[in-house]
């Protein structure tokens, strides 16, 4: 009888695993397709700024009419990006990014030879509808085209457009204006669109787990409350100061109906099927702790980016084009920044990264507060470059560890709650500062006004001055003319100190988001879930 052959006593080799998806084209050329779009469309959230009142005077609108062009690209923009997952799992992502470059692409065209104020805010619309997707769609790409050890790196990528490229914006608004047209200001997104198109067509693919989804259910209820609570919200954030806020009956019920829409959609998604927006995501850990950030993120940066330049150009006198040079050296310090940290996430715990970014952060704001009606350019400059590293800084390590612990299908989902939350914070932080800045300085005029007596010496020691100076040019109008100069001072002075105390409030804002950075729990650089399919 034969003898059966003895067993082997070696384990058995492991199955294979999964091989992780990886796009055919270089990284490199798929970052440079998508970042171009994504940079042009950021870009025109504040490169048309400066041109409102060439806007307006050339179409006959007033100033408040002329806010309508920035309004309803916000509007539309921010409806469509929480929502961009779900459209690309129905129209599949490289035919609906194409889409919406062409979209963005004819929609500038539209703006550009717009003859009424009514056909560009149309255009303007379109083209919030088509660039809005373009944001979590590079994020999403970038994540997955580069392996989890180079995602910091992919992540530096992604902050040059978000981050750099508002920053640049009225700058580049400005010279074109001056030197063109405002209409120049759309028409040169149609050869950079053409050149993203040709690009994305060439580089960028589906993976294969994306699939596109036929039998998902078209969820037009959740749409229209997305809809109605991000357009009421964006819509209140950009005319409430205009109107005093709350004091305004149409403000109260935007309010409300915003409140009630935004309530009823998370019911709605949290219930449904086929969500637009998957909520159940921010039960990851990291992931809430990144929307969290990116909101404050977003807050502090806008709400910097908007009151400097006017900081500039009320109370020193600078130009637009000036203002926005002297700003700039803030992208710079972004662009830079972004890049160290891209490399330095590999070797410094990412935490520690952005707990110094918020840090740097606060440091930046409390230049500011130092400012004075006598300081040079420099003085901006240099706390401009610190604002701008320590913005970078933060947005890298931020967004990966955000991003971190997510599966690859989620990450669409995931990249269009990001992009939203950033936006919704900077549209808080720019509302809150003009508000704050407008009734700062009438606080400010009334306890100064308190000194102006006839019993104050110092007061009446200056009015005497000034009169007896003026005397000679103005004879029985000398006195007017003192009070005049006084008053205008005191404007000056009052206006001075609201800006002060925004940026130091800015500043102190910064500084408390510094614990933020214990939320996060660690990511590995390759960790395995991080490309499951």
């Amino acid at each position: 009888m034969a003898t059966p052959p003895a067993a082997d006593p070696s384990p058995a080799p492991p199955a294979a695993a999964p091989r992780e998806w990886r796009p055919s084209a270089n990284p490199w050329l798929i970052a440079f397709s998508v970042m171009l779009a994504t940079f042009m469309e950021v870009l025109d959230t504040t490169v048309v700024t400066v041109s409102l009142p060439h806007i307006g005077g050339s179409l006959a609108a007033t100033s408040e009419e002329a806010t309508w062009v920035l309004t309803s690209y916000l509007i539309s923009n921010a409806i469509v990006l929480p929502a961009t997952a779900w459209l690309t799992s129905i129209f599949g992502r490289r035919r609906f990014l194409l889409t919406c470059i062409v979209l963005f692409t004819l929609a500038s065209a539209a703006c550009g030879a717009a003859p009424s104020l009514g056909l560009l805010v149309t255009a303007r619309i379109l083209q919030g509808v088509g660039g809005g997707a373009l944001q979590p769609i590079a994020q999403a790409v970038l994540l997955e085209s580069f392996p989890p050890a180079r995602r910091g790196v992919s992540m530096a990528v992604f902050s040059m457009g978000v981050i750099v490229a508002p920053i640049l914006g009225p700058t580049l608004g400005g010279w074109i204006t001056d030197n063109y047209s405002w209409r120049w200001v759309f028409y040169i997104n149609l050869p950079i669109g053409i050149l993203a198109l040709l690009m994305a067509f060439a580089f960028v693919e589906n993976p294969p787990y994306l699939e596109r989804g036929e039998g998902r259910s078209m969820d037009y209820l959740g749409f229209a409350l997305l809809a109605v609570w991000l357009g009421t919200a964006q819509v209140v954030f950009d005319k409430g100061q205009q109107d005093d806020w709350f004091a305004a009956v149409w403000i109260r019920w935007f309010v409300g109906i915003s409140i009630l829409a935004m309530v009823a959609f998370i019911v709605r998604e949290l219930k449904t099927r086929d969500p637009i927006v998957d909520l159940r995501i921010l039960a990851n850990r990291n992931f809430a702790a990144g929307v969290i950030g990116v909101g404050l993120l977003g807050f502090l940066l806008f709400g910097t980016t908007s009151q400097l330049p006017l900081f500039l150009q009320t109370l020193l006198g600078y130009p637009a084009l000036q203002s926005g040079l002297t700003v700039s050296p803030r992208g710079l310090g972004a662009m830079c920044a972004s890049f160290v940290v891209g490399r330095l996430i590999g070797i410094i715990d990412p935490r520690l990264l952005i707990a110094g970014g918020f840090s740097l952060l606060a440091t930046s704001s409390f230049m500011y507060g130092r400012l004075d009606l006598q300081i040079a350019m420099s003085n901006v400059v240099w706390a401009s470059i610190i604002n701008g590293a320590a913005t970078g800084m933060i947005f890298v390590p931020l967004s990966t560890l955000c991003m971190g612990r997510l599966r690859n299908t989620q990450i669409a989902n995931a990249a269009g709650i990001y992009n939203l939350m950033r936006n919704l914070g900077g549209s808080v932080g720019i509302s809150l500062v003009t508000t704050l800045l407008q009734r700062g300085a009438q606080a400010h005029q009334t306890a100064l006004v308190s000194h102006l007596t006839p019993y104050d010496p110092t007061y009446q020691s200056w009015l005497s001055a000034a009169e007896t100076a003026l005397a000679p040019k103005s004879g029985v109008d000398a006195a007017g003319q003192a009070l005049g100069m006084l008053y205008r001072l005191l404007q000056q002075q009052a206006t001075l100190m609201a800006f002060v105390d925004s940026f130091r409030l800015i500043g102190f804002l910064a500084l408390c988001s510094v614990p933020l950075a214990l939320l996060f729990s660690r990511v590995s650089r390759a960790r395995p879930a991080a490309a499951a399919h």
